[in-house]
């Protein structure tokens, strides 16, 4: 069958492009997108759902597929890590959020965890990606690793352009007045680049946004795919209003920082349809994948960090162990459906369903490579699964129902490791002022999915169980553990 395209699309129909769309702390109910669902697989929409405004989120969902249980790491540099490299926190060993400035190991988190982040010679998926003739785009947020570190330039780690990326968590400020912490803010954690919109009413988002679309410009004018990394500082702490959004927020009896997430997350939705917009005008739409997913839970302004408020009806929020602290969004799609589209018919993506089988950020790298056509780097190891079989909306049937998430270091939740194997959930607490006296929690999250009823007292014979395997599966990884007062490394206790 003949097509008749432009001559940018014509160039780039044997390739298709990639833009993975992160959002910092956006946890799964931070938009009127429902994810969860009942028994019976159908959406269920709660309150929260109710409260924000992301149009295009669900625009992606009505075009794509969206995953009900897609685990992150709980908190930022660990889960960048792992989408980056395709590995597990435990086994990359960047296991906590990393200090640009101190090594924040916390007090009894082990010594050797990895504060430098990625280093020159990780075969990243970027790197992969542009040995194999792609340009590589990183724009936003990078969190890679700490000051003076490779990981710290994007460029070190496989990018061909970085914008605004560097070792720094979050952005000194969101307004362009500020210089986004140039000028007012967090000079510390002042945003990189972007001079141009300085002393501008340009919010951080738009900014960002602006600058991705003008890099897609020039990987069409060079004839090249592109994988895009679109990083957004959104929608994380400081909470300041994106004054374009809160006249839709007016009418809330919500306070002022909850009003003011709300419309970094609006902020955040609209940066998606205006790179999506974008990518229509440019003819190239339908040879485009787009991943968007969150990278820990929620840190919405809503409540206390282990109850069911910013993630309600989940518990917790990002830093805890429990589901609101490491279940984010997750929604795939071409950028514009076209069924007669060879990309389109190698992976047609089932359109307006609800993946129910589990996903991780481990799965990005391997999928990207299989969608791409790009070959996985030799003696690697890959954590992470291919998608293909699940975006096509079917069960992938050789994906063992499991996931670990190690977190030795001290947080909302605190020491502790997390090991999910089908309907059931344990998390082993290290305890190492008391090394002697681990504490264990089971939850079956079929029938109990907001985390109430501890089984680990009734269940015991599952709780050894899970943990002979959890265990197995850290040390296959390599993991590191936390250290008791005098630095002796304390492995789980059975």
């Amino acid at each position: 069958m003949l097509f008749l395209v432009g001559p940018s699309l014509a160039a780039q129909t044997d390739r298709p492009n990639v833009v993975v769309f992160l959002v910092d702390d956006m946890g799964l109910m931070d938009t009127s997108l429902p994810f969860l669902t009942d028994k019976n697989g159908n959406e269920v929409r709660h309150s929260l759902n109710e409260w924000y405004r992301t149009p295009n989120m669900e625009r992606m969902a009505r075009q794509g597929i969206r995953f009900s249980t897609f685990y992150a790491q709980s908190v930022s540099s660990p889960s960048r890590a792992s989408i980056i490299t395709g590995q597990n926190a435990a086994r990359h060993r960047t296991t906590n959020w990393i200090n640009p400035e101190n090594n924040n190991r916390t007090p009894f988190g082990p010594r050797g965890w990895n504060w430098d982040g990625i280093s020159k010679k990780t075969p990243t998926l970027p790197r992969v990606l542009q040995q194999a003739g792609y340009k590589t785009i990183h724009v936003g947020k990078a969190h890679f690793g700490r000051i003076g570190s490779e990981g710290e330039d994007p460029l070190n780690v496989g990018f061909d352009v970085n914008i605004a990326g560097s070792s720094i968590g979050h952005a000194g400020s969101y307004y362009g007045e500020h210089g986004y912490g140039h000028i007012k803010g967090q000079k510390a954690r002042a945003v990189p680049g972007l001079k141009k919109y300085h002393r501008t009413n340009t919010f951080l988002s738009d900014a960002l946004t602006l600058e991705a679309n003008d890099q897609i410009d020039k990987a069409v004018a060079e004839r090249k795919p592109f994988f895009l990394y679109m990083a957004h500082y959104a929608v994380h702490a400081p909470f300041e209003t994106d004054k374009r959004f809160i006249g839709n927020y007016t009418d809330s009896n919500m306070s002022n920082k909850e009003k003011a997430f709300a419309t970094l997350i609006e902020g955040m939705d609209k940066s998606l349809g205006d790179i999506m917009d974008h990518l229509q005008e440019l003819g190239i739409a339908e040879n485009t994948l787009i991943l968007f997913l969150g990278d820990n839970g929620s840190d919405a302004p809503l409540g206390d960090e282990k109850g069911h408020t910013s993630s309600a009806p989940l518990r917790g929020k990002k830093g805890s162990e429990y589901e609101g602290g490491m279940r984010v969004p997750f929604i795939a799609c071409w950028a514009k459906q076209d069924a007669r589209y060879p990309q389109q018919k190698k992976l047609p993506i089932q359109a307006g369903v609800v993946q129910q089988q589990m996903g991780t950020v481990m799965d990005i790298y391997p999928t990207v490579l299989a969608v791409t056509g790009v070959e996985r780097p030799k003696n690697y190891v890959l954590d992470g699964f291919d998608l293909a079989t699940q975006l096509v909306g079917e069960r992938n049937e050789a994906r063992p129902e499991k996931f670990l998430m190690h977190f030795p270091h001290e947080h909302r939740g605190s020491y502790f490791t997390i090991y999910r194997e089908g309907d059931y959930k344990l998390i082993y607490y290290y305890n190492p002022e008391r090394p002697d006296r681990p504490a264990y929690e089971l939850y079956n999250l079929k029938k109990d999915p907001i985390e109430i009823h501890n089984l680990a007292t009734t269940d015991t014979r599952r709780v050894v169980e899970m943990m002979k395997a959890m265990v197995k599966q850290l040390e296959a990884e390599g993991a590191l553990y936390p250290e008791d007062k005098d630095g002796n490394m304390l492995k789980p206790i059975i």
